[in-house]
């Protein structure tokens, strides 16, 4: 019943709109009528808890309901957040800077609050690294991230007001990235998204890994691509699929560089896994997260943690061409969830 409610809820008002616009998607990849789309729609809503933008994304209308009682949906996935995650700890993962401070060890990389910082302080550090990340203290999907050089203003007064201006928060050191990933993509850290489960014994396990390339010259890897990562080989074994995966856009090449990405090693792949298993363990009562993990010449850096990892993109019709969903492997690790 409660999926029931939700669905009505986010058809109506403004939301409405939107629905229109996902359901003329449905139709047109489908070739189904509008009236079927709709009130199968409100069948995967009830029964599986789907939104309509999982249905459209996931591509429901080619599933029977035995392949689609295998997919985390919206409501699934915070059901899981919820039965997995200790909401006291989210603060760790929500607040860049707490962040910073409790996983110095794993990020690899320098910073400074810019707010509590002296004007002397920004220098020196501008100065060491020259080029700086700006990141808002909250916030996700890289919105409020940039990446500034000193080399680019006639002076750090210059420099000291741009911060201001982009309402700045922490600066960071940029990483570099390694050279197999900067052929593919060089304007941004193209980050693994890897997701970790710790079982019921305690242990962490990698469960899922999506390869991500930023598009269109940003400086972010937000708003690009991701391709499923094998984790046996850490080979590259779909093509992409736009972070919108309700577009369906496929890539089976970078666009920019032209890069074939289907076999693809993914370099420093099982000392990555190793690294997001070991900061798992930081707080084994946040059992399920996802790690955006970049990798530098010399080895994996984690760049931040997501105490609510998005559900979507490890189900994509172009990436799962066996119609199953990632609930099966969740009740692998965490037999006693129930929907």
């Amino acid at each position: 019943m409660a999926s029931v409610k939700y669905y009505l809820r986010v058809l109506s008002g403004m939301r409405y709109k939107k629905f229109a616009e996902v359901l003329q998607r449905a139709h047109d990849k489908s070739g189904k009528s509008k009236l079927w789309l709709t009130a199968d729609m409100v069948h995967c809503a009830r029964k599986f808890g789907a939104g309509y933008f999982d249905y459209v994304t996931f591509g429901f209308w080619d599933l029977n309901d035995e392949q689609r009682s295998t997919y985390v949906t919206r409501m699934i996935s915070k059901d899981l957040v919820m039965f997995l995650n200790d909401m006291s700890f989210e603060h760790y993962f929500n607040d860049k800077e707490e962040f910073n401070t409790t996983f110095a060890d794993f990020i690899r990389r320098d910073w400074i609050n810019f707010r509590k910082a002296s004007k002397e302080e920004v220098k020196a550090f501008a100065e060491k690294h020259q080029t700086l990340f700006s990141k808002p203290a909250h916030g996700s999907c890289g919105k409020g991230c940039s990446k500034v050089s000193l080399a680019d203003f006639a002076d750090f007064d210059s420099f000291y007001a741009e911060l201001q201006k982009n309402d700045a928060w922490l600066l960071e050191q940029v990483l570099e990235q390694h050279p197999q990933n900067a052929a593919v993509y060089p304007n941004a850290m193209n980050c693994m998204r890897m997701i970790t489960l710790i079982d019921n014994e305690g242990v962490p396990h990698v469960i899922f890994v999506t390869q991500k390339y930023g598009l269109n010259g940003r400086v972010v890897d937000n708003y690009g691509f991701g391709c499923r990562v094998d984790l046996e080989t850490g080979c590259i074994r779909s093509p992409g699929v736009s972070g919108d995966g309700s577009l369906g856009i496929v890539y089976d090449e970078h666009p920019m560089t032209h890069v074939k990405l289907v076999g693809r090693q993914v370099p420093c792949f099982q000392e990555a896994c190793e690294l997001v298993k070991k900061a798992a363990m930081v707080f084994p009562k946040m059992r399920y997260v996802g790690w955006d993990v970049g990798i530098t010449p010399d080895g994996p850096a984690i760049i931040e943690g997501n105490n609510y990892c998005a559900h979507d993109f490890w189900q994509l019709p172009a990436q799962t061409p066996e119609k199953t969903g990632m609930l099966p492997v969740f009740m692998k690790y965490v037999p006693d969830f129930k929907r």
